[in-house]
């Protein structure tokens, strides 16, 4: 019993056992390491022979534990002939380089995640498709950040700062603002359209291999290494200069700079990184982060991109091209401070610009520094197709414009002999804008609505100005404490959306869409529609619409000054182009109160009939302000009507009967009346527009 009992119990073991063994056997095959992976990162190196330079550089930076541990990462190696050329060029040698060169060198080519070339240009999307989105990748974020440093700041030129790690006043404590590193490989570089012109535009001393990480070569791709990958390449790359870091270091572009800082500078105390700085330096001091306003394109010290996706950085970067200190003072001068100076014909001095532009609005700045900011990256050969954040394209020649290239970690560095020409300050619209002290109402009215319009190139338009004297002339203001308009009549002030739209019905009237320079010469005569499809006349240098002609006066046009799209006039005796005030009926009774009138049969007929309103002197189902057209027959016709039947009265003689009693003459004349006005629709003898509304051609 005992025996066979022992015996079932050694059976019972041996399966077990077996079972495991197959089961480990079957978990190596799956999980165990493959026979074919190298040794990690730091051995593979070794393994190697011609990376000795390396190795010590990396043992100086304290990264042999990182590199000879697990991990998932992507090191792009300079060889020892790499080292030898930097020795050389930099009049140094390895015993030379210190621990922070040494870390700057060894973090700025290790990239987070391992890249082959099967994926080296593709981009880590993280929305749909989730995954590899391919060739649309050029750059790679690596484990460098500056971290903490001192500069101008609250507390002096010592300020301890941080540089913000997102645009605008937003700063993610946990992310260290770390740089990428920019490559360019043959699939991404055809997907954009781009050659090798592009390529050595930047690096015009390094050969264009089709897989290139800055201006190095890689000369020996894809080795596996059991935690990442490593491409050989064959110069050493240090840390690229952020943009805010190249715009800094250059005087000649010391007043661009300026701009920011006194304009789009903010800082904001951190304790949490006031508590790390603590804690890894010893010191008690305040740390700052280094804000730029959200009015501006992005943040050049953000090495991130926009963050919509994690991994956008991948994908693009920015650009800034900007002006030398010489140029930019000319554009502020001639364009900018215009109508700020008190004689516009004469220069003024640097001192002169510097204070002046002190009092520019905030929008003004803005408006200058971000149409030399590109939410993208401004490729040379794609100037034209690249736009700022303004929404125009770089108007700039790369070859005779660019005074100074520069690859930067977080985007291009572009320094110009010119100015942007940005088009708030070339069209139209420039003249009211650039002159806030004269048209603030009138610029506030023109970005309510038109904005947009007026300051595209390629629509031609006219304005007639309208100057905040004018407008307070006529009863119009506007409080921005309370961001109101007002309108006062017999000193008897009114608010809200009123006074506001009665104000954008006078713009309207004063901006008129010209596509052929129909107001160019205003010396002759003609009428023309305005932007809200209202008509304005023009003879011999002076202007008239339907609130002038209302008030009997004819506006004369004293001055006016061409631009990129158009023209601005200027009006005398700080005139304004008004819209009328009286209803249709009221209208009509200029020529229609006497029996001798040309239209008196039909304005009889008008306010006798059973749709006038005595109380607002208008027609039912008429909105004042709303577009009409009224064909006014005259007496002559009314009697013909009248003799065919058409309105009551005697048919024998035609004499009209204003006053009928019937229902059905009523219902004839209110059917008569309508008949004539065309709804929504305004036609004029201008020579564009036939009866039905449509366009006549041309």
């Amino acid at each position: 019993m005992m025996y066979k009992l022992l015996k079932n119990l050694f059976l019972l073991f041996c399966v077990t056992v077996l079972f495991a063994s197959c089961r480990k056997e079957a978990l190596d095959n799956y999980y165990g390491r493959p026979e074919n992976l190298g040794p990690p990162i730091y051995q593979t190196l070794e393994g190697k022979g011609n990376f000795k330079s390396l190795l010590a550089v990396i043992d100086k930076a304290g990264y042999k534990s990182t590199l000879s541990a697990a991990g998932y990462w992507t090191f792009f190696a300079p060889n020892d002939a790499a080292f030898q050329k930097y020795f050389t060029d930099n009049n140094t040698s390895l015993d030379k380089i210190d621990e922070a060169t040494a870390r700057k060198i060894v973090t700025y080519c290790l990239v987070y995640n391992a890249f082959q070339t099967n994926h080296i240009a593709d981009f880590q999307s993280s929305t749909q498709p989730v995954g590899w989105s391919p060739n649309l990748a050029y750059k790679r974020r690596t484990a460098y950040y500056d971290g903490f440093y001192t500069g101008s700041g609250p507390e002096g030129n010592a300020t301890v700062l941080a540089s913000s790690n997102r645009n605008g006043p937003n700063y993610i404590l946990g992310d260290n603002n770390n740089k990428y590193i920019p490559y360019f490989y043959s699939t991404y570089m055809t997907t954009r359209g781009l050659t090798e012109a592009d390529y050595k535009y930047f690096f015009p001393n390094s050969t264009y291999t089709g897989f290139n990480v800055v201006d190095a070569q890689v000369v020996n791709k894809d080795i596996l290494a059991e935690n990442g990958v490593i491409h050989e390449i064959d110069r050493v790359i240090l840390p690229l200069p952020n943009l805010e870091d190249q715009l800094t270091k250059n005087p000649q572009y010391s007043l661009f700079k300026r701009l920011l800082d006194r304009f789009m500078v903010t800082y904001g105390l951190s304790p949490d990184l006031t508590s790390r700085y603590t804690t890894l330096t010893g010191s008690a001091k305040n740390v700052f982060i280094k804000y730029y306003s959200a009015l501006l394109a992005f943040s050049p010290n953000n090495e991130n991109f926009t963050r919509v996706q994690e991994n956008d950085g991948q994908t693009d970067g920015y650009s800034m091209f900007v002006p030398t200190n010489d140029v930019l003072y000319k554009y502020l001068n001639d364009i900018i401070l215009t109508y700020y100076k008190t004689d516009p014909t004469v220069p003024l001095t640097n001192a002169q610009i510097d204070v002046m532009v002190n009092g520019l609005p905030p929008g003004i700045i803005a408006d200058l520094l971000n149409a030399h900011m590109f939410q993208a990256t401004a490729w040379p050969s794609k100037f034209s197709s690249t736009l700022n954040f303004l929404n125009e394209p770089a108007r700039f020649n790369s070859t005779t414009n660019i005074v100074e290239k520069q690859f930067c970690s977080n985007g291009i560095f572009y320094g110009t002999n010119i100015a942007q020409a940005a088009n708030v300050f070339s069209t139209v619209y420039s003249r009211a804008y650039l002159d806030p002290q004269n048209y603030s109402i009138m610029t506030l009215l023109l970005n309510t609505s038109l904005r947009v319009v007026i300051t595209n190139p390629n629509l031609k338009y006219t304005l007639f100005m309208m100057p905040d004297a004018a407008l307070r002339a006529a009863g119009f203001d506007y409080n921005p404490t309370t961001a109101t308009y007002s309108y006062t009549v017999n000193g008897v002030p009114t608010t809200g959306n009123g006074p506001r739209d009665m104000l954008l019905r006078i713009l309207q009237l004063s901006v008129v869409p010209t596509p052929n320079g129909e107001l160019n010469d205003l010396s002759g005569s003609g009428i023309i529609e305005t932007s809200n499809g209202e008509y304005i006349r023009w003879n011999n240098n002076t202007i008239s619409s339907g609130g002038t002609v209302e008030k009997k006066i004819r506006l004369n046009v004293v001055g006016s000054n061409t631009y990129s799209n158009g023209k601005v006039y200027y009006l005398g005796n700080n005139g304004i182009i008004s819209f009328p005030e009286r209803t249709i009926p009221q209208q009509l009774s200029e020529n229609a109160l006497t029996t001798t009138s040309p239209y008196y049969n039909f304005y009889r007929y008008l306010v006798s009939s059973q749709s006038y309103n005595g109380t607002t002197f208008d027609l039912t189902g008429l909105t004042f302000g709303a577009s009409y057209t009224v064909f006014v027959p005259t007496n002559a016709a009314i009697e013909q009507a009248v003799k065919d039947g058409v309105l009551p009265g005697n048919p024998l003689t035609g004499v009209p009967n204003f006053t009928p009693t019937s229902t059905t003459d009523k219902d004839n004349v209110t059917r008569f009346l309508y008949y004539h006005i065309l709804n929504g629709l305004t036609i004029a003898p201008d020579g564009k527009k036939s009866p039905n509304g449509t366009a006549q051609p041309t």
